[in-house]
């Protein structure tokens, strides 16, 4: 039986579709007939439902997900406070601890055959007075899928994003043009800048371009992504590259 695979997605920014692509990633590596579970080991915003309290982006990863983590392990620090996850958890109380969400997702490659482990905004989101979100990556030493959302300046921040992941010592497996503004102009060409220029510096190929897809499912997003290419990449293969 082959290890799990596993990789931590992160974004050129907050708002930009990190879920979306997380769970299309999801809905992708099942149709591969993998048993995919999902996480989001920090979330800051909960509701509370019958009793139990969730949160939006953790609820669209159940439902693309193959397998159902336990709440507890999905999500170990789920925050009320819709706010930067240092100020959510100051405000109730709650130290983030890294070591303990890495155990979380040792827990969880037992369960599945591919995790997908989503940040929390950007790649450097405080998490406590000393630590961020990419030294949890760090901590977690995944691959890194980068979520680009594709508007005006979005060129600066993918290559910042992609340095700052490079001096991690974190590999960069590949790279998801996500199209949340459909106004944007040059669009493709800023796209095959951003492709040039992450495979020529982060050997970071393009695994997929999100059209603008309002209301759409993450199945509909999944068709837009190139699987078998990831899959290759984590697996320890070459870049190939994306059609």
């Amino acid at each position: 039986m082959s290890a799990p695979l596993s990789l931590f997605v992160t974004g050129t920014d907050t708002e930009i579709g990190k879920t979306f692509v997380s769970a299309a990633l999801l809905r992708g590596f099942a149709r591969a007939g993998l048993r995919a579970a999902g996480m989001k080991p920090i979330a800051a915003g909960a509701f509370e439902r019958d009793g139990e309290w969730h949160n939006e982006d953790a609820d669209q990863l159940d439902a693309a997900a193959g397998v159902l983590l336990p709440a507890a392990i999905r999500t170990p620090y789920l925050l009320k406070e819709p706010a930067a996850p240092h100020i959510a958890a100051a405000l109730e109380h709650v130290t983030l601890d890294v070591a303990h969400i890495v155990a979380c997702h040792r827990d969880a490659l037992a369960r599945a055959d591919v995790v997908v482990v989503e940040g929390v905004g950007g790649f450097r989101v405080p998490l406590t007075a000393t630590h961020d979100t990419a030294d949890l990556a760090g901590a977690l030493d995944l691959p890194v899928v980068l979520v680009v959302g594709m508007r005006l300046g979005c060129i600066s921040h993918a290559l910042l994003t992609a340095e700052s992941i490079a001096a991690r010592g974190l590999h960069i497996a590949g790279w998801v043009a996500n199209r949340i503004d459909p106004a944007m102009t040059f669009a493709d060409e800023n796209v095959e800048t951003l492709r040039e220029r992450l495979a020529a510096h982060h050997d970071a190929p393009l695994v997929g371009i999100v059209p603008h897809l309002r209301g759409a499912s993450a199945d509909a997003a999944a068709a837009h992504l190139d699987i078998d290419l990831l899959l290759t990449r984590l697996r320890g293969g070459p870049a190939v590259r994306a059609a």
